[in-house]
């Protein structure tokens, strides 16, 4: 009876799981369609005023329109749209962003403008003081453009990975406790995710706000690497997990870093060990910078959008000490060893499933210890990570 219970359970789970997995799909295809639609538009809007301005150029100088003040600047603040400027008869006069070897090429140039005129329709420019010598525009997508329009399908492909290794996960589960890691893990990636959707959203409204610069396109990808690194880590749950040698510093510190441009604008968050003497452990780096992540995050959440967060490595001869220490809201003693149980939780949301990952992760996997070392309510908490040292 008690098996028909946890099958019909497993299989709701899963519903769920693959209902949601859709929702998000379809809102990120969604939001990032109508972010595309709208930039689309203002690129258009763009160059439309771009040939305003040269047909009220005077012939002396359309003669060399590219120097002339008004175009120059209307130009350098549209430089990532790529453009063929041509005269009727299809002679390039002008080009931007696109290749020299296919400007050379009568056949592949003709490609190009068609490719072009399907993605605007080409602008003519009459200049008043002829009908003899128009030019035509023609434009392409810019490279942030691009990129959004590719976003979402990326997205969406992370998303798939992660329901496809959840099923795998919940097939080879056996123990009930390993039951609730797995089903919850889902729940722990999608938390994970919450950090660079936030951000995206962030950008969102910027794009929508401002005029495009490259900076925007960098952010992007850095965030779609953090998801990349997040479905690196899911996949070595339960797996094989090899070891390597590799310098403490170096990865905590690239988990404090991408946390610090992220953090509240009334939180610190100090770390020493970019200035301290660096040491090494056997690590899965991939593993064990979530580790950090998790603390980190739980920390942000205890501090309530104001406070300190001191991310510190020491060591003696034999170990190294990571402790994480916030002045946030502070754990009861009674609960300094619950917090590291599946499923137990203080937080309104959330399965309680972090830190009992990132034991399984430091203890089963790196033969290290964590524990909380100092707690007092009101005042904060220090979380501790204990490993062996190599040399």
């Amino acid at each position: 009876m008690f098996k028909r219970v946890r099958k019909r359970i497993s299989r709701g789970a899963r519903t769920i799981l693959l209902i949601s997995g859709t929702l998000l799909v379809a809102a990120s295809l969604i939001v990032t369609n109508r972010m595309a639609e709208e930039l689309h538009t203002k690129e258009m809007h763009d160059v439309e005023l771009w040939a305003a301005a040269m047909e009220r150029v005077n012939r002396e100088a359309m003669n060399d329109y590219i120097t002339d003040p008004l175009i120059t600047s209307i130009i350098n603040n549209r430089n990532n749209i790529p453009f063929i400027i041509t005269d009727e008869s299809l002679r390039v006069v002008s080009h931007h962003l696109v290749d020299d070897e296919i400007i050379k090429n009568p056949e592949r140039l003709r490609r190009k403008l068609d490719d072009m005129a399907a993605d605007n329709t080409p602008i003519t420019v009459r200049f008043w003081w002829t009908t003899d010598h128009n030019h035509i525009i023609f434009y392409g997508h810019s490279s942030t453009l691009l990129m959004l329009y590719i976003f979402p399908y990326v997205q969406m492909l992370i998303i798939f990975a992660f329901v496809v290794m959840i099923f795998v996960a919940f097939r080879s589960s056996k123990q009930d406790e390993q039951n609730r890691v797995w089903i919850g893990l889902a729940k722990e990636t999608a938390h994970q995710l919450g950090t660079p959707t936030s951000s995206l959203l962030g950008w969102v409204e910027y794009l929508r706000q401002q005029e495009v610069e490259q900076m925007v396109v960098d952010e992007i990808e850095r965030d779609v690497q953090h998801l990349r690194k997040i479905v690196d880590r899911f996949s070595k749950i339960g797996s094989d997990t090899p070891l390597a040698m590799a310098a403490i510093n170096e990865v905590v510190g690239s988990a404090v870093m991408y946390f610090r441009k992220r953090t509240p604008r009334n939180v610190t968050l100090d770390y020493n060990g970019f200035a301290s003497e660096p040491v090494q452990a056997m690590l899965n780096a991939a593993l064990f910078e979530w580790v950090i992540e998790n603390l980190l995050k739980n920390a942000l959440d205890a501090l309530q959008g104001r406070g300190r967060i001191e991310v510190r490595i020491s060591a003696d001869e034999n170990n190294i000490y990571i402790d994480v220490t916030d002045t946030g809201k502070g754990i009861p003693k009674s609960n300094w060893k619950r917090i590291f149980n599946p499923g137990f939780t203080t937080k309104t949301r959330g399965w309680g499933l972090g830190l009992s990952l990132s034991r399984r992760i430091i203890e089963d996997y790196h033969k290290g210890r964590i524990a909380v070392v100092e707690s007092v309510v009101g005042q904060g908490t220090t979380i501790r990570i204990t490993l062996k040292r190599a040399y």
